[in-house]
């Protein structure tokens, strides 16, 4: 078995922002133990390294085990930009795509 996973969710972005001029989604990749299900590293299409770091940070150590609610919750009460919402939807996305894979121990 692979000691890490990597696991993709996508969303649309709203208009008006610029990460929009260059991509039309939103991509939120989790690199994830396997066997517990903690986010060991993210990462996002928005454009700035600081935005991408501060989701980086947020999401670490939260293991998928547990389910979605205490990530959307980071997100909800610590993320306050034009994008909350998609990145709130992609994690969702790739919340599912890592409830249905067949790779994961636990799930």
């Amino acid at each position: 078995m692979a000691r890490t996973i990597m696991i993709a969710g996508h969303a649309k972005l709203p208009r008006g922002m610029a990460a929009r001029d260059v991509y039309e989604t939103l991509t939120v990749t989790a690199e994830i133990d396997p066997k517990y299900g903690v986010i060991v590293e993210a990462s996002c299409t928005l454009l700035t390294i600081h935005a991408q770091n501060f989701l980086n940070d947020l999401l670490r150590g939260y293991s998928l085990i547990e389910g979605q609610e205490q990530i959307l919750e980071a997100i909800q009460n610590g993320y306050h930009g034009k994008a909350k919402d998609a990145l709130m939807a992609a994690c969702k996305d790739m919340y599912y795509y890592y409830v249905n894979s067949k790779t994961i121990e636990h799930v």
